[in-house]
């Protein structure tokens, strides 16, 4: 009783945190004069997304007494970790060159912010939730005297707007700003200051974030025209290879037909998939490993088809990537029981018996990996003094979802599935004895397959995978949730029809290996994946360092082994009904 109640209780608190996403923001409306709080979050090389530190890490003058502000789950993921400042912003009051502070900088001072300059640091402030970006300092070389001029931004002149009694959106006028020059010498006094002038703007406040969307309007026409492009493409070589198949296999039953019907006298030798109708339903070997990548493949969709419909219905605005992340652990926790399920359905099917070793394979076959590369990614971040580095009670926050959440939902989906599947329905019985496999081509092997069945899936999204990189890697927002949904359904249908390809040539050579086969083919893509983000990485990004380089490569790791698991299901699941369908009214002895 006390279980069931616990449940409960963790049950609602995910509901309440999934009404947390799409409850709207609060009002923020505010009287002539009133303060608005005011944060600085992070400072980084402007190269480097992923390094971010601590925005009092540069020797900038501090607040007697650091508040920090009070951040969520997916912020905190986020690596933000914004303090209180002394910047005091009134509504709709006009300021001109208002002293933050004064400081002295040392030499090792004037060190620090040349270093920071030459790496092109930028701060991030948070102003009514609203985010705001700078840059500390510019540089200049000097060609006669081959010296470099270091410039350190000391008066930041904000620009904000206003609809009525609320703020619609705050810059920094970049025309605007001045600076000190930070030469060689002990000791340096600086006066940080600013200025803040406000005008109305006609603009609703429940849309203000589309004024962050700068980058995307400017490409949309040429976005949606590369993907209608790659979809007519996509759309045209899968039909016809649909129109292949079905005319082959036409063929197939139309000479499998006339030798059924022939004489013994006038019989002739058959060949082909027919032959090989019992055995082309042998479960394949390591029964438990893939039953669980079978299961957390269903889940896997099921998870991103629940993001793509929370994005859709608008819950995930620019510069508020927290929230996807809040929403990909819950529904990861949530979702447990569709793995749970579908792998013991599958294990059951096949005639497996390790009940236990197969629903704990299902719940860490995915999360042991992600926290592997969590704590490497984690522990380099420690090192370098990161904001990125996740606090151990945040830590412990994830764990304990998945531990009282997402594992005993798949105990209970692994239970379920167990007791409710009944016995795999096939069209052919098994033979006792397998086989003999002819040889196989070198061009029709698997690593020939996995390079033709994931080029072709690859090469209707890659045009997206473009803006999504600059989008996670980068300083660019992605908006366009309807286009990739619609990329998703093309990347989904490729893979199934490529795959199901693929499995009917190799049953025309009597191999009747298909299962891991058509796994490994569907997930195919998610290598080329990994390839492409190398290629991003070294010449379509300025990134580098050993803590960005690492963050990088291992959670693009992880990311490419989530499509693999996905996409290998797509292609297996597609591959059994395929199967299923062409022995299902073939006559066999």
């Amino acid at each position: 009783m006390m279980i069931s109640k616990s449940s409960v209780m963790m049950i609602i608190t995910f509901v309440a945190m999934m009404t947390s996403l799409v409850m709207a923001a609060d009002s923020h409306k505010y009287k002539h004069g009133d303060n608005i709080p005011f944060y600085v979050n992070n400072v980084g090389p402007f190269s480097n997304p992923t390094e971010t530190y601590e925005y009092y890490t540069l020797p900038y003058c501090k607040p007697e007494h650091l508040t920090h502000k009070k951040t969520k789950l997916g912020e905190i993921l986020k690596g933000d970790s914004a303090v209180l400042s002394d910047y005091d912003l009134p509504f709709k009051v006009n300021l001109q060159d208002k002293i933050l502070c004064e400081m002295v900088l040392t030499k090792k001072d004037i060190a620090k912010f040349k270093e920071a300059i030459d790496e092109m640091y930028y701060a991030e402030m948070i102003y009514d939730d609203l985010p705001i970006f700078s840059y500390i300092g510019a540089s200049q070389e000097d060609k006669i005297t081959k010296t470099t001029r270091y410039v350190l931004f000391t008066h930041l002149p904000f620009h904000v707007e206003f609809n009525d009694n609320q703020v619609i959106r705050i810059e920094i006028d970049t025309e605007s700003l001045s600076g000190v020059e930070l030469a060689d010498q002990d000791e340096l006094k600086v006066t940080l200051a600013y200025s803040a002038t406000w005008s109305p703007r006609d603009f609703p406040f429940s849309k203000r974030m589309e004024l962050y969307e700068d980058f995307f309007p400017k490409e949309l026409e040429i976005h949606w025209l590369s993907i209608m492009n790659s979809f007519f493409l996509v759309i045209s070589l899968t039909g016809f290879l649909s129109i292949i198949i079905m005319r082959v296999l036409k063929n197939d039953y139309s000479r499998y037909s006339k030798v059924d019907e022939e004489e013994e006298g006038d019989y002739q030798e058959d060949y082909g998939w027919k032959l090989i109708h019992g055995d082309v339903f042998r479960f394949p070997p390591h029964k438990s490993i893939f039953s669980a990548l079978y299961g957390v493949g269903w889940q896997f969709i099921t998870i991103v088809t629940g993001i793509l419909l929370l994005a859709l219905f608008g819950i995930f605005y620019p510069n508020n990537g927290g929230n996807m992340y809040v929403a990909g652990i819950i529904l990861y926790a949530l979702t447990s029981i569709i793995s749970g399920f579908q792998s013991a359905k599958m294990y059951k099917n096949m005639g497996g018996l390790q009940w236990t070793w197969n629903i704990v394979l299902t719940a860490t076959i995915f999360t042991v990996p992600l926290l592997c590369v969590a704590f490497l990614s984690n522990t380099v971040a420690v090192t370098w003094h990161s904001t990125v580095a996740i606090p151990i009670l945040t830590i412990i926050e994830v764990l304990t979802i998945w531990a009282f959440v997402g594992f005993p939902l798949t105990v209970i989906g692994g239970i379920a599935g167990r007791r409710l599947s009944g016995q795999l329905e096939v069209p052919c019985r098994t033979k006792n004895f397998p086989r003999e496999i002819p040889p196989i081509p070198w061009y029709r092997r698997l690593p020939f397959q996995m390079m033709m069945a994931g080029f072709l899936p690859f090469s209707a999204i890659y045009i997206e995978l473009f803006y999504i990189f600059n989008s996670v890697w980068g300083h660019n927002s992605y908006t366009l949730y309807g286009i990739l949904c619609l990329v998703f359904i093309i990347l989904i249908i490729v893979t199934a029809c490529i795959t199901v390809a693929f499995t009917y040539f190799q049953l025309s050579m009597e191999d009747h290996r298909w299962w891991w086969i058509s796994f490994i083919n569907g997930g195919s893509t998610g290598i080329f994946i990994y390839i492409y983000s190398i290629f991003y990485y070294y010449y379509r990004s300025h990134m580098y360092g050993l803590l960005q380089t690492t963050f990088y490569f291992t959670y693009m790791f992880i990311v490419c082994y989530f499509f693999f698991i996905m996409l290998g299901t797509v292609g297996f699941f597609s591959s059994l009904i395929f199967v299923k369908r062409i022995y299902k009214n073939l006559k066999s002895d």
